[in-house]
């Protein structure tokens, strides 16, 4: 793996940041229209038929078996956990809050990793975890005076990503990350048509698979390919550029949020939303530029924070 092109994993991370609202912006107006069920479908059905024959014709391997493939059964169940609980929370919540209440994953990350793993995390980034969740809180409240407890959905979605994360930490040095990837798209789309399927006769408003036409069609192929490439995305900027540089770019990703929102949607932050973002934000690069330091300071033994996976 090369990490000796660093503009161009730059690049590579800033598409990313473009690339994963726009997602969320898709699910968000399919939202209105489908519902939740397909939505998932479609999202994992399409990264199915786009990374196969991409496995296949480079001779990639995603195959797996024993413990990998009860860790990737893992990772899948939490992946398809996590998106329906993100495209449930655009139904309700405007789209830079959502994205923006979903970065406090990194804290929820060290948190975990210094009580569930043993790892070592100093007071001053606990500290700085602190402030992160008062920023959220912030972004929260006005939100859930408004709609109630699905705005408390991008928080779920955090502490999920925070665990899949750590799943496929145990998995990425064995496998080849497009190849898993196929993978999951497979065995997510094995899992969700006949479970689909089966629940549709019980009439739940959430399986029922509703007639679509033009447009609708193009975004629900929309839905799964921007998905897939914002992960083939944030996959290759990893190949060119090291985690700690490429972690800061990634709040990009609100600003982004914040614009396609505004222009798709009409949607802006309120002023306590908009002051809970930036909290948020300063106490997430703290915390990066802290990792970076630790690992300078010990190359060996840490490794620096990784970079939010895709949401959509």
């Amino acid at each position: 793996m090369s990490q000796d092109r660093p503009l161009l994993g730059i690049l590579l991370m800033i598409g990313f940041c473009v690339v994963a609202p726009m997602g969320d912006a898709v699910a968000k107006l399919l939202g209105e229209t489908q519902p939740l069920g397909p939505l998932l479908l479609f999202r994992f059905a399409v990264q199915t038929i786009l990374l196969v024959p991409l496995v296949w014709l480079t001779g990639r391997a995603w195959r797996l078996s024993g413990r990998l493939l009860r860790l990737a059964a893992l990772r899948t169940f939490l992946h398809i956990i996590g998106i329906g609980m993100m495209f449930s929370a655009l139904r309700y919540l405007p789209l830079a809050d959502a994205v923006a209440i979903a970065f406090v994953m990194p804290f929820i990350l060290l948190i975990l990793g210094r009580y569930v793993l043993g790892e070592e995390v100093g007071i001053r980034r606990l500290s700085a975890c602190v402030v992160g969740f008062i920023g959220t809180l912030l972004v929260i409240q006005p939100s859930f005076a408004e709609v109630g407890w699905p705005a408390l959905l991008p928080l779920g979605v955090a502490v999920n990503f925070a665990f899949f994360i750590m799943v496929t930490r145990q998995l990425a040095p064995h496998t080849d990350p497009i190849g898993l990837q196929a993978a999951s798209g497979f065995m997510a789309t094995a899992v969700l048509l006949p479970l689909l399927l089966i629940l549709q006769p019980l009439d739940f408003g959430l399986t029922d698979f509703v007639a679509v036409q033009g447009t609708e069609a193009f975004l629900l192929f929309a839905i799964g390919a921007l998905g897939t490439v914002g992960h083939l995305l944030m996959t290759w900027s990893l190949r060119y550029a090291p985690s700690a540089t490429l972690a800061p770019i990634q709040y990009l990703e609100i600003p982004v949020a914040t614009l396609i929102g505004l222009l798709i949607f009409d949607d802006l932050p309120d002023d306590l939303a908009a002051l809970g973002i930036v909290i948020t934000c300063a106490a997430g690069l703290y915390v990066v530029m802290r990792e970076r330091a630790i690992a300078r300071a010990q190359p060996k033994t840490h490794e620096p924070l990784q970079p939010i996976p895709p949401e959509v």
